[in-house]
């Protein structure tokens, strides 16, 4: 009878450790806690980013003959560039980079900062769109900014399914052994064509909403951003990868503006 009991006590605490295919922990960095890291969570979060990226499309294909007045193709892009950028990051994670894959790959938790910059510029567009309709008719900005904002996520895109398990939504201090120098494909001309994507498609929706205060605020807050972020960054994989990164950085760019 003991012995069967042992027995029992080891499968089941041997059930209790095992992962679920479905369980998001990290193998590096612990999720911030704000939001739940369960299946639940995801499929809620996936849920809530599908809708709002369904009305996003909606409006954009029939926002020109929508009413009401707010019902508008740059509205209906702004809300779906934004859905599919999230839902996105998670899903490249889960399906390229599961081991680093947590509810914080959304990006949702970004800070109080992020949410206030995209507050804002559905507040600029709003307000202008109202009282000043005609400072939206500038289609060919619009035009430029699908462009630009669409090639942004195609490349941030690319680049976390290149690099794949050396891709890391925060910055790695401590080199794993898996951890390679990725140095071809879209990283043969951009040293971080994450950032470089995200910049530009952030930059694209204050295009297509046509918001000249926000468009100035996103490109000086972000460079600023991403200026202290690769500095620091490229210290870390100095440290990681030697000569064979100077090597790489002199050779190849970051691809944003102004940041060597």
């Amino acid at each position: 009878m003991g012995e069967r009991q042992d027995g029992f006590e080891q499968w089941l605490q041997e059930r209790t450790n095992r992962r679920h295919p479905l369980d998001t922990v990290p193998v590096d960095v612990m999720p911030h806690g704000n939001i739940p890291n369960t299946p639940l969570a995801a499929s809620v979060i996936s849920f809530l980013l599908g809708a709002l990226f369904s009305l996003g499309v909606a409006l954009f294909l029939h926002g020109s003959f929508a009413y009401p007045w707010w019902a508008t193709y740059r509205l209906g892009f702004f809300l779906a560039a934004w859905s599919i950028f999230h839902w996105g990051e998670f899903a490249v994670t889960a399906g390229w980079n599961k081991e680093k894959c947590s509810v914080d790959s959304f990006l949702l938790d970004n800070g109080a900062t992020y949410h206030v910059a995209n507050g804002s510029a559905l507040v600029e567009y709003l307000i202008t769109l109202y009282f000043l309709p005609s400072l939206k008719e500038f289609r060919y900005v619009s035009q430029l900014g699908l462009t630009l904002a669409i090639g942004g996520q195609m490349l941030r895109t690319a680049a976390m399914i290149h690099a794949s398990t050396n891709f890391s939504h925060s910055v790695a201090f401590r080199k794993r052994q898996s951890h390679m120098l990725v140095t071809d494909g879209v990283y043969a001309w951009s040293r971080h064509p994450s950032y470089a994507g995200f910049f530009y498609w952030a930059l694209g929706t204050q295009l297509v909403l046509q918001n000249p205060a926000c468009f100035i605020g996103f490109a000086i807050v972000l460079w600023r951003f991403f200026c202290r972020r690769i500095k620091v960054e490229e210290r870390a994989l100095v440290q990681f990868f030697g000569e064979d990164y100077n090597v790489y950085r002199r050779r190849v760019g970051t691809g944003i503006p102004f940041i060597p």
